[in-house]
């Protein structure tokens, strides 16, 4: 990998994220973790120098790798021409911030392996999930911090918004540790390896889960007030919110770190909350997100 990249003339840059695992027993681990199988279609974001990408193709995955550096997505196939001839892998370049279906042509992924950008992860994980409903699960690296955000449950101190959301489409867990030492350079934050398995059923359509973002965002961005308050710019008035919240069966006291992503959506039913956060009155026009 370190001679690749000083033929290519690659340094990793912090702007784009880039830390490269150089450890063969770390990419074996990711890939058995991840439960990659002969035939899988599985999806990787920023393969950079190919490593983990050629773990996958040896496990018989059909691999798409979406990669923003062009130095880095332009080298890659020759990369695995050269090592592993036979393996299919596909190359897209773009921002996977900016991916689109089209982008993915037919035959989407269903398993999501990936040493995700650091700066950028749970920005990418997100967008991921709701472009790809075929992901049924996989595995992905990101900085310690925030994996354990992303896998807490309701009631702790890492609970938040990327829990709430990340639980809307599965369980997820923390699979495994990894060392600083297989990255190149060596990053100053520890990492983790988090798994996901997508729900066999939606929690709700794709509306709601519009609406429940909403609520999960304003309940968040003010985590220190009771729902009563914290959601008022998304239901309304105080005895507006309140009520919702009641009707969900819950507390209007409580707040945004004790609600589990089904409490969420059971106040967005409650309140009848449309796609773009506002509620809707009894007559099916739609009220103004104040008060």
């Amino acid at each position: 990998m370190r001679e690749l990249a000083e033929r290519l003339g690659v340094s990793p840059t912090k702007k784009l994220g880039q830390n490269f695992v150089i450890d063969p027993n770390t990419v074996r681990k990711i890939v058995r973790l991840a439960g990659v199988e002969r035939g899988d279609r599985v999806i990787e974001v920023g393969p950079g120098l190919g490593s983990l990408t050629l773990g996958l193709a040896e496990a018989g995955a059909e691999v798409t790798a979406v990669e923003i550096d062009r130095r880095l997505a332009s080298e890659l196939p020759s990369t695995v021409a050269a090592m592993q001839p036979d393996a299919r892998v596909r190359v897209i370049r773009a921002d996977a911030l900016e991916l689109t279906a089209e982008d993915l042509g037919t035959g989407h992924p269903t398993v999501l392996v990936a040493n995700l950008p650091y700066n950028v992860s749970v920005p990418i994980l997100m967008h991921l999930l709701e472009l790809l409903p075929e992901l049924d699960g996989g595995l992905v690296m990101v900085q310690a911090e925030v994996g354990h955000r992303i896998a807490a449950g309701p009631g702790g101190r890492e609970y938040g918004a990327p829990s709430a959301k990340a639980a809307w489409y599965g369980r997820w867990r923390i699979a495994g540790t990894v060392s600083r030492r297989v990255f190149w350079p060596v990053p100053g934050v520890d990492s983790v390896l988090v798994s996901f398995e997508r729900r066999a059923t939606p929690l709700g359509d794709e509306g709601e889960r519009t609406a429940v973002f909403a609520l999960v965002n304003a309940a968040f961005a003010q985590r220190r007030k009771m729902l009563r308050q914290a959601l008022q710019p998304v239901l309304g008035t105080t005895e507006e919110t309140a009520a919702a919240i009641r009707a969900a069966g819950q507390d209007p006291a409580l707040r945004a770190e004790q609600l589990g992503i089904e409490q969420y959506l059971a106040i967005a039913r409650a309140s009848g909350a449309d796609t773009n956060g506002n509620t809707a009155d009894a007559d099916g026009s739609t009220a103004g997100a104040g008060g």
